[in-house]
């Protein structure tokens, strides 16, 4: 759980760390550049859905990046990633060369390091607050890089070490929803001692690890191994169950489950509510991606095909939008568009994503909004009507506010139109639990440094709490439910037990 100051000092004072420290100097550490990793040709990946973009380090790479990590008195990227990786001491078992040690330090607080280690924003969260940008404004230590290959080498060397877990305390607990969020709260409860069980409404585990990210950047096979790693820990899955129409949180209670954790997420797609909206071409990111990632509509003789297009647009700026203009281009579109209302510095996503959608031969019409689309006799989209936008003064989120350009409109055909203009939370546990105080915005109010809601005995986080964030913002919620729900559980049934 969570590392005291005190124990994070004690750790770099160890005897190997120490030798580490003097065998390279300072100077000499800051004088290696940051690794660069390879990818696959653009060409080639385009051809399939299921061709990861990026390779990973070799063994080589990633012990020369670990010796560019000075091991601080004072870690501030540790400051920066909110499930409290105790970064330096992975990265210096990589230096080592203990890459299975370096796995088991990631796990200690992360229950899915190799998914971490691909999709988290280490740009804005660890890297960030890395000395040599703080101080020397370099470059970060590569510190998303090695959380990859430490986790990739620990699963590739087939020696998975299953993190210690207490003795089992008997105390059921029910986590609805299996994405980042819930997995992460489950990996904790059950290192705690806690019969753990993850209810999933879909017919897979992994939530939107699974149906929202596609595989070209997150495959499943290593989603699949770390949600195995959590079955060898204890913890136990249902999926094709509904919590709040299969069965309700009184019902769960009946069999004895004694907390809930509500990880059910923000599935609920949005729309612009513009005209022509309802024509037949026009789909949910949620729906586009899902049907892909998750029912494998990419292949030609699937039984749940997704539409095709010469011409998709794709509207939004943030990841889910440069995922599902790259899938557009992976399903044969020769113009892949993004239409984004503000400029490219705006962009919510990722700059590695819009390089590598760049790279790929997807075309951004930024300061550019729909207005209409314009379908043809039968029903189906054949254009999009967009007008220009300028940016005026900064609005609530710090960007500055797009203004339309009277007079600038204009079309552009488009046979397929993604809108990937956010989510809201899912309703069904919201609308069928009594007494459960939720915002306006449809999530769950909780109190923020608990993750404990109106109902004492329910607790909840990512994305039905914050209604949309990142994979390890979600993971964080779970770590904080999971550490606050043990005091709750503890102070009500398991100090009784003592007594008794």
């Amino acid at each position: 759980m969570e590392r005291s100051e005190e124990y994070i000092k004690n750790e770099r004072k160890k005897e190997w760390r120490v030798e580490l420290q003097k065998k390279t100097k300072a100077k000499d550490r800051m004088a290696i550049e940051r690794v660069e990793m390879s990818e696959q040709d653009p060409n080639e990946r385009i051809k399939s859905q299921r061709i990861e973009v990026n390779n990973g380090l070799t063994k080589e790479q990633a012990v020369k990046e670990a010796m560019r990590c000075m091991d601080c008195v004072n870690p501030t990227c540790m400051e920066g990633c909110p499930v409290s990786i105790n970064i330096p001491k992975f990265i210096k078992n990589i230096e080592r060369g203990e890459f299975g040690k370096a796995a088991s330090v990631l796990k200690e607080t992360s229950a899915l390091p190799a998914v971490c280690g691909r999709v988290c924003p280490q740009e804005v969260q660890c890297e960030q607050k890395c000395f040599y940008v703080e101080k020397l404004n370099q470059p970060s230590v590569a510190i998303g890089y090695l959380e990859r290959f430490a986790a990739d080498w620990e699963r590739e060397s087939g020696e998975i070490a299953v993190p210690e877990c207490a003795e089992s305390n008997g105390v059921k607990v029910a986590v609805i929803g299996s994405g980042p969020s819930g997995l992460s709260f489950a990996g904790d409860m059950a290192k705690l001692g806690y019969d753990v069980t993850v209810f999933e409404a879909l017919h897979e585990i992994g939530g939107v690890l699974k149906y929202g990210i596609p595989e070209f950047r997150l495959p499943n096979a290593v989603v699949d191994v770390e949600i195995d790693n959590l079955r060898n820990m204890g913890v136990k899955f249902i999926t094709n169950f509904i919590v709040g129409q299969t069965a309700s949180l009184e019902d769960l209670k009946e069999e004895g489950y004694k907390a809930f954790y509500v990880g059910s997420g923000a599935g609920l797609p949005r729309f612009m509510n513009i005209p022509g909206e309802n024509a037949n071409g026009i789909l949910s990111s949620n729906e586009y991606l899902t049907r892909v990632n998750l029912m494998g509509a990419d292949a030609e003789d699937s039984d749940t095909p997704v539409l095709r297009g010469k011409n998709v647009v794709v509207v939004g700026g943030g990841n889910t939008a440069m995922d599902s203009v790259r899938t557009a281009k992976r399903l044969g579109a020769e113009r892949a568009m993004i239409v984004y209302r503000r400029s490219e510095e705006e962009m919510p996503a990722r700059v590695e994503e819009v390089h590598h959608a760049k790279q790929e031969g997807v075309e951004f019409l930024t300061l550019t909004n729909p207005i209409e689309y314009i379908a043809d006799d039968n029903g189906r989209v054949k254009q999009v009507r967009v007008q220009k936008m300028e940016l005026g003064e900064p609005d609530a989120s710090g960007r500055r506010r797009p203004i339309p350009m009277e007079g600038s409109e204009y079309n552009i055909d488009a046979t397929v139109v993604v809108v990937a203009v956010g989510v809201s939370p899912n309703p069904l546990i919201p609308n069928s639990v009594e007494g459960l105080e939720v915002s306006k915005w449809g999530t769950i109010e909780v109190v923020k440094d608990k993750m404990q809601s109106s109902i004492p005995e329910v607790f909840a986080g990512g994305d039905i709490v914050r209604g949309g964030a990142t994979v390890i913002l979600a993971m964080g919620d779970g770590r904080k439910a999971a550490a606050n729900m043990d005091v709750y559980l503890k102070e009500k049934y398991l100090s009784q037990k003592v007594e008794q």
